[in-house]
C-alpha cells in the first residue's frame, strides 16, 4: 500500500485528481487559464441568449449588465487573477449586448 493509500484510508477521505469543483472554482489550475476558466465566458454567453434584448430599453439593459452579468467573474475574480484575453472576450460579449 502507497503512503497516498494510507493516508486516505486513516482519514476516511477519498483522493481525488484535481479535476473536481470546491465551491464552484476549480480546484486545481493548470497552465492554461484560458481553458480552465472558459466556463465563465460561456456562463455569460448563455445569460445573454436567454434575454430578449428586444424588449428592454438602455436603462434596462445596463441594469442586466451590471446586476447579472459583472456579478459572474466577481467570486472567482476574488481568487483568482483572469488572463488578460479571457476578460477581453468577457468584455466583448457585453459590449455586443449593449
Amino acid at each position: 500500500m502507497t503512503l497516498k493509500e494510507t493516508i486516505t484510508n486513516i482519514l476516511g477521505v477519498i483522493a481525488v485528481m484535481g479535476t473536481s469543483k470546491y465551491l464552484g472554482l476549480p480546484s486545481m489550475v493548470g497552465r492554461r487559464k484560458e481553458a480552465t476558466f472558459g466556463f465563465i465566458k460561456d456562463h455569460i454567453w448563455h445569460k445573454i441568449n436567454s434575454w430578449s434584448s428586444k424588449c428592454l430599453s438602455k436603462a434596462g439593459k445596463e441594469v442586466m449588465i451590471k446586476s447579472v452579468l459583472q456579478s459572474i467573474p466577481s467570486y472567482i475574480m476574488s481568487v483568482f487573477l483572469l488572463p488578460n484575453k479571457l476578460v477581453d472576450a468577457i468584455e466583448k460579449i457585453i459590449d455586443a449586448f449593449w
